[in-house]
């Protein structure tokens, strides 16, 4: 039996100028993938006009998104990195080197690092159900580590 339960995913976020000691994220959106890894393309295949397979790899960023509730403590956090690392006239960026670090319920961990966040929130959404939106954090990372489950 394979048991590939998420309950109980958590996040560490350090930013190297924002939040040197990092930061917890458990409040993850109901309506919304909560930590979402995309694949990576690790090569691209083309033919030559001869008919031969032609193929190359060309290194790649870590893309991954995560979703949080409107409102909460994570969001709130990702809500200041995201206002100090927006580039604004007349306003210092801080410019923070992020890394991510998912513990999952199994014991294994991905973490991203070398990384900025791309994009988030400016302020609250709201959905046409009468809700709140979820806010969606997302960043590109150069590397990746990941270890195995423990049992």
């Amino acid at each position: 039996m394979f048991d590939i339960s998420a309950t109980g995913l958590a996040l560490n976020i350090i930013a190297s100028k924002t939040f040197p000691n990092g930061f917890p994220v458990t409040e993850f959106a109901d309506d919304a993938d909560p930590f979402d890894l995309p694949a990576v393309v690790t090569a691209t295949a083309a033919m030559n006009v001869n008919g031969d397979l032609v193929v190359f790899s060309s290194p790649q960023p870590i893309l991954p998104t995560i979703n949080v509730i409107p409102g909460s403590p994570a969001d709130n956090n990702l809500q200041i990195l995201f206002e100090a690392n927006r580039a604004a006239r007349g306003k210092r960026v801080a410019g923070d080197v992020i890394s991510i670090t998912a513990t999952y319920p199994d014991g294994s961990t991905v973490t991203v690092s070398n990384g900025k966040m791309l994009s988030g929130f400016p302020g609250k959404s709201v959905a046409s159900a009468g809700r709140q939106k979820s806010k969606a954090y997302a960043f590109a990372f150069q590397d990746l580590s990941a270890t195995r489950a423990t049992s």
